[in-house]
């Protein structure tokens, strides 16, 4: 998916419209602290799946 300045600033001024300048950055600290969390999460599994392999091999 190729998005041009103009779709991006489209896209922008929707979200203008549809939150309102008031609720903008609380619905961007929402998004921040998902994406943190899935992260988070993401690295949780990674470490549960190493530890996992690697006690596999030492049996």
């Amino acid at each position: 998916m190729n998005l041009g300045i103009w779709e991006i600033l489209i896209l922008l001024l929707l979200v203008l419209l549809l939150f309102g300048g008031k609720k903008l950055p609380e619905l961007a600290r929402g998004i921040g602290k998902s994406a943190k969390e899935f992260k988070k999460g993401l690295q949780e599994e990674e470490s549960d799946e190493g530890e996992s392999s690697s006690s596999g091999k030492k049996s």
